[in-house]
């Protein structure tokens, strides 16, 4: 024993608590689990044996005490009110214009993050200890389940640093990962007790057990969102609130972003999305919020929700199969990527029989195994994902999965990038990685060629008449006819007429159909309205690129990144060589022709009979409009096609102008005639 047990005890204490925040709050842990559990336990000794120095706030109470008898109800200071949600991007669009006018003379920031599938709860700190935890409840009484919250992890009993507020309520969710899940329904198994459904449904029930001890061996987690009363604190926005919080050794709600405007906030949404199929903790939509807390105050409440938030969920449906085999898939970047075939099962009216697996770390942290039962989960248009393995079910020892270390097609040595979670195979001349290249821009959001398919581009690759873009625009008939399988005459020549035809598709598609990352259809719209020659976009800076509207730093850095590198050099020269037009073709109207959709705000919607989608939007922008994607009280004109759906119904609602194909050529010709 030390000789001097009581400072042995706070130097415990404070080394735990100091990791504890490295790992719940800045997700930067400095010793491994053994090294933490070894600190842990020697505290409980100390603990044990020196009972006079124990702190009511120690690590070691985490464990849980004595039952209570029951749970009290507890008056919220402020209400915890629910918030507004849509399924539906019109009407997400729509809240964002409502709350912009009630701040007319106010620019609003805008804050998106994960709505987390958990338990809603609030934390009272009094003079930083922790004193309080209770439920949403009716959002105005909620249950007292202190006992409870003291054993979840991540959550301070007393909050670091020299100055911490008087009075502090912070609100968020309390919420289980998928991994305690797997190993919690092994141990209810094993003890011949069922095996819980998901994770939010383990939350819901064990933060409202009368007894800690079962509560503690489950493992819950906090996540920091929202805020209470408050005596003393600094933060005057959302991002400074988190940041405070943070500093306070709370875990704050992670990914946060900030934007300028909806518009941005709505389009980062997507890459946001991207990422939830490999978060650990369960994701049921994305919240927006206005940053400023004086903006909020101005904007106030209903009677059921504050006005400066709304949830944009998603519908989740899930379903139990086999996995039977994992296979990978190279990228046209040369990413790896682990796919999931499964016994097919249906999931929301679909049969579902691949998921994405996402990459090496994933099969590892869910440890799959060929032959096990796993949860598979689709949500919204995301593509189905498995969410975890059913250990429980595994009745037998199953191989652990092992990645491959060499290329599955040209066979190179993989490569994990540095930093990063993806696994690539080097080679820019493997085949696997070339055929996606030369599929994604013969694809029609690229240069759009008729009747290059996958069969026929395995076989260019496999012969070795193409190996770059460039070389698809120098193949004859005669050399389709001679080297590939069942191609006839007729065919090969309307082949190579299609590649000649899309010389001419203009510098936009060019930049779209060579998989610049970041760079879809519409940014390239953008950058080659500004530069519409591939010598003047060569020229620009990356900040010249990103004061472009709709294309920022982000994409900006690509471009730039990609137009410097030799390979994209190459690329883009070759292609010129071989006499594909490196100008934006959209063609400015003639001299004196009225551009009859100058700032007017135009919505595309339906199947249209004499337009594809992309032509429509180039003769709006031509035309001086732009082409939007969802119709708000901002929109002059909604065009429509069969099937038109929602958005009809939504400009119909709001008295904007409805026009079909007819209405809108003949609102052309009527300004043609002027």
């Amino acid at each position: 024993m030390p000789s001097n047990p009581a400072q042995r005890m706070t130097e415990l204490a404070s080394q735990i608590r100091h990791h504890d925040r490295l790992y719940y709050v800045d997700a930067a842990p400095e010793i491994s689990d053994l090294q933490y559990d070894r600190l842990l336990e020697e505290l409980k000794e100390l603990e044990a044996a020196y009972p006079q120095f124990a702190s009511p706030d120690s690590p070691t109470q985490r464990v849980g005490d004595a039952p209570v008898e029951h749970l009290t109800a507890v008056e919220h200071a402020l209400p915890m009110l629910s918030i507004d949600n849509t399924y539906n991007l019109s009407e997400l669009a729509a809240y964002f214009q409502r709350t912009t006018k009630l701040l007319p003379n106010s620019p609003i920031e805008w804050i998106m993050e994960y709505k987390i599938d958990g338990v809603a709860a609030s934390l009272v700190y009094e003079d930083g200890q922790l004193v309080r935890g209770v439920t949403r409840g009716n959002g105005k009484v909620g249950d007292d389940i202190t006992h409870n919250i003291r054993t979840v992890l991540g959550v301070p009993l007393r909050l670091s640093g020299e100055s911490v507020p008087k009075l502090l309520e912070v609100r968020g969710e309390v919420y289980m990962t998928n991994a305690d899940l797997v190993e919690l329904n092994l141990r209810q198994t094993e003890a011949g007790l069922p095996a819980f459904k998901n994770t939010r449904n383990v939350t819901a029930g064990t933060i409202r057990l009368l007894d800690p001890r079962i509560a503690a061996s489950r493992r819950l987690r906090f996540f920091c969102h929202g805020l209470g009363v408050h005596e003393g604190l600094q933060a005057t926005t959302h991002l400074d609130f988190l940041a405070e919080i943070g500093r306070l050794g709370l875990p704050p709600t992670p990914d946060v972003q900030r934007f300028r405007t909806a518009e941005e906030a709505i389009r980062a949404m997507e890459h946001l999305e991207d990422d939830l199929p490999v978060l650990d903790f369960e994701v049921d939509g994305i919240v927006f919020k206005v940053n400023s807390f004086a903006q909020r105050e101005e904007l106030g409440n209903t009677s059921k929700s504050p006005r400066w938030v709304i949830a944009y969920k998603r519908e989740r449906y899930e379903a139990t199969t086999v996995l039977e085999r994992i296979d990978v898939q190279v990228g046209k970047s040369g990413a790896i990527t682990p796919v999931a075939y499964l016994q097919p099962v249906e999931i929301a009216d679909t049969t579902v029989s691949r998921a994405s697996l996402h990459n090496a770390d994933e099969i590892e942290r869910l440890d799959c195994r060929v032959g096990d039962t796993v949860v598979v989960e689709k949500a919204g248009k995301i593509i189905p994902k498995v969410v975890r393995v059913e250990k429980h079910l595994r009745t037998k020892p199953l191989p652990v999965y092992q990645f491959p270390v060499a290329c599955p097609e040209c066979k190179a040595e993989l490569q994990r990038d540095e930093g990063g979670v993806v696994i690539r195979c080097p080679n820019p001349s493997c085949p696997a990685q070339l055929r996606q290249r030369i599929a994604f821009f013969a694809s029609r959001n690229g240069m759009d060629i008729d009747g290059l398919g996958d069969k026929l581009i395995d076989q260019l690759v496999a012969q070795k008449m193409v190996s770059s873009y460039a070389d698809l625009y120098r193949l004859t008939a005669d050399d389709c006819v001679k080297n590939l399988e069942l191609v006839k005459e007729r065919k090969a020549k309307k082949l190579v007429k299609a590649i000649a035809d899309s010389r001419t598709r203009g510098l936009s598609r060019v930049l779209t159909a060579i998989a610049i990352r970041h760079v879809g259809p519409r940014a390239s719209t953008r950058l080659t309205q500004t530069f519409p020659t591939l010598d003047g976009l060569r020229q620009a800076s990356q900040e010249q690129l990103a004061a472009i509207d709709e294309v920022g730093p982000v994409i900006a850095k690509s471009v730039h990144d990609f137009l410097a590198s030799e390979s994209g050099k190459q690329a883009l020269d070759d292609l010129a060589a071989v006499g594909v037009v490196m100008v934006e073709q959209v063609s400015a109207p003639e001299e004196g022709t009225p551009l009859v959709f100058q700032g007017k705000t135009l919505v595309v919607t339906g199947t249209l009979q004499r337009y594809r989608r992309d032509e429509i939007k180039a003769l709006i922008e031509q035309l001086g409009g732009r082409a939007a994607s969802s119709v708000s009280s901002k929109t002059d004109y909604v065009v429509v096609g069969e099937n038109a759906g929602s958005k009809k119904e939504k400009a119909e609602s709001l008295g904007i102008p409805v026009l079909d194909e007819d209405a809108f050529d003949q609102l052309i010709q009527e300004s043609e005639s002027i």
